[in-house]
C-alpha cells in the first residue's frame, strides 16, 4: 500500500479493524462449534445436569441427541452431511 492509497483510505481503517475483529470471532465460534473435545464435554456437563436433577430425562435426551449429531458431522464431514440433506 502505497502513502496516497494509505492516507485516502484511513477513513475506513476503523471499519476494516471492526470487519477484522468479526471474522476473528467468526473463525473462533466455527472452531469451537466443531471442535470434538467442546462437544464431548457438553455432553459431560449434560449427564451431570440429568444426575443433579437440573433437568428432566426429556431434556436430556433432546439436548443429547442434538450434540451427538453434531459430534457426528463433525467426524464424517461436511461433504458427506451435505448429500444426506439432498
Amino acid at each position: 500500500m502505497g502513502l496516497i492509497t494509505g492516507l485516502l483510505t484511513l477513513p475506513i481503517a476503523p471499519v476494516r479493524g471492526v470487519v477484522w475483529v468479526a471474522e476473528k470471532l467468526h473463525d473462533a465460534a466455527e472452531r469451537e462449534l466443531h471442535d470434538p473435545a467442546v462437544l464431548r464435554a457438553q455432553l459431560a456437563v449434560l449427564n451431570q445436569e440429568l444426575e443433579a436433577g437440573d433437568i428432566t430425562t426429556e431434556e436430556f435426551e433432546r439436548e443429547e441427541e442434538r450434540l451427538l449429531d453434531r459430534l457426528h458431522a463433525v467426524r464424517v464431514g461436511p461433504a458427506h452431511s451435505d448429500r444426506e440433506r439432498r
